[in-house]
């Protein structure tokens, strides 16, 4: 069978590679594009602009003292100090029957925020995870297409509006989980194809990328969409891939057990495997909400996420190409760059559109997508998989002329600080609506953080009352 890599990868790097002077300018390009994304997102002042971040803030605050779930007097001492820098303190928290409080939000976030909170630095936290999801997706993309596919799927992935707003969205978990699920895809795109490469490291850069999946899945517990496609994807691209098949299953382990992890995690939380901190049926997706989001949710997505069309574009191209490959000799094998394309652009856009079409079955954004106004609240079901998209997005800029693909990624990346704004600058949903300070929406200044130094929080001059304990 062709193997993945003999089209792009050791073989052929070398031939598309520029002059030795200019090795830095990819990587370069690559870093600009991220320092742009944390300027944007660390110049404008925090805000709050709905529930949901309302109730992680209080969820990274009660971890910080080592609880998931709170005594009903925890709960009140926690709402009353929250309440005295914001109003209402914390909102869609659920009255479990044992007596406890428990956040109705996916749990995984606060694990992964809590130590940048302890710090006092939480605004780094999806920064953090960001730096992670670049460089998942500089070395898939770089493995799959060869010089400067890297580099644009860094750009397309951190210029978007909907990145740099998520990624100034502290209390809120989609880039953390956007970030995860890039560093993933990239991840294991990098080991699938890095054939010269010893297993051993095959292996372990697998198992991280597998690992960095699941960790999205346990933010948000839809992403689970995303990991089964992978799982699929590497069982069917192994044997192209000449992946060992203890790589192979050391993958495929390490999701199951992760993910038995958070089945776990539920059952000794909320009391069963497959329970929220949402009471039954307060979620729900139903088909015949899919042609009303049909309608409305296109425009909000493209504001946000102009490089979606990049994408959509490159599944048609490598859909064609394949379907030309075949139609042209009927029972020969595809060329090598033809059948690697379109086994990873399949996968990629199996993911993409199995997250995407669960969420245009969602009733929620049916109403809100009416108005513009709510783009910033309705989009962030459908960022998890930015990732994804600019993996495809690069394929498309790698078949332009050089100049052709820089001249629309800058034009990408300018269009992304002017969403950027709007998507903020739209106005908040629920509570603390009005502006706040430097101009954010919200009319909240901002949560209590400890400085470096400071006491424990709980502690004497912490930001919760002592009594707030184990």
């Amino acid at each position: 069978m062709t193997t993945l890599l003999e089209h792009h990868g050791a073989s052929a790097a070398p031939a598309r590679r520029g002059p030795r002077a200019r090795s830095l300018v990819e990587p370069g390009v690559a870093v600009a594009a991220f320092a742009l994304l944390c300027l944007v997102a660390l110049t404008k002042s925090a805000a709050l602009l709905e529930p949901d971040d309302y109730a992680y803030r209080a969820s990274i605050i009660a971890l910080s003292h080592g609880e998931v779930l709170l005594s009903s007097a925890q709960y009140a001492a926690l709402a009353a100090q929250l309440s005295h820098v914001a109003s209402p303190g914390i909102m869609q928290w659920h009255h479990l029957a044992s007596g406890y409080w428990v956040s109705e939000k996916n749990p995984g976030y606060p694990f992964f925020a809590v130590p940048f909170y302890l710090i006092g630095e939480l605004r780094l936290a999806p920064l953090f995870y960001g730096a992670l999801g670049c460089a998942g997706l500089y070395a898939g993309a770089r493995r799959w297409l060869g010089a400067w596919g890297g580099t644009f799927a860094v750009v397309l992935f951190c210029t978007s509006g909907a990145a740099m707003a998520f990624a100034w969205r502290s209390t809120m978990p989609t880039f953390t989980d956007a970030s995860l699920i890039a560093a993933g895809a990239g991840g294991l795109l990098y080991a699938l194809l890095a054939e010269e490469v010893a297993p051993r490291w095959r292996t372990a850069a697998g198992v991280a990328a597998s690992a960095a999946l699941v960790g999205a899945v346990f933010i948000r517990y839809t992403d689970v969409v995303v990991l089964l496609v992978a799982a699929a994807a590497v069982l069917c691209m192994a044997r192209a891939a000449r992946l060992p098949r203890r790589a192979a299953a050391w993958w495929l382990a390490t999701m199951a057990v992760l993910g038995g992890a958070i089945l776990a995690f539920n059952a000794v939380a909320y009391g069963s495997a497959t329970s929220t901190g949402y009471a039954a049926g307060e979620i729900s997706f139903s088909a015949s909400a899919i042609p009303s989001n049909v309608v409305g949710m296109p425009v909000h997505l493209v504001r946000a996420m102009p490089m979606a069309l990049l994408g959509l574009a490159a599944i048609a191209w490598i859909a064609l190409r394949a379907l030309r490959g075949v139609l042209a000799e009927p029972g020969a094998r595809l060329d090598r760059a033809t059948s690697r394309d379109a086994w990873v652009g399949g996968w990629l856009a199996a993911a993409w559109g199995g997250l995407w079409l669960l969420y245009l079955a969602y009733p929620w954004t049916v109403a809100q997508s009416a108005s513009l106004a709510a783009s910033i609240h309705v989009i962030r079901f459908y960022v998890p998989v930015i990732g994804v998209i600019a993996l495809l997005g690069a394929w498309l800029l790698q078949q332009l002329p050089r100049w052709g693909a820089a001249a629309v990624a800058l034009s990408l990346a300018t269009l992304g600080v002017w969403s950027f704004e709007g998507l903020v600058g739209a106005g908040a949903l629920g509570p603390g609506g009005g502006a706040g300070p430097g101009g954010a929406p919200g009319g909240v200044p901002g949560y209590p953080v400890p400085g470096p130094g400071s006491p424990p929080p709980g502690g004497s001059g912490g930001v919760l009352p002592s009594g707030f304990t184990r």
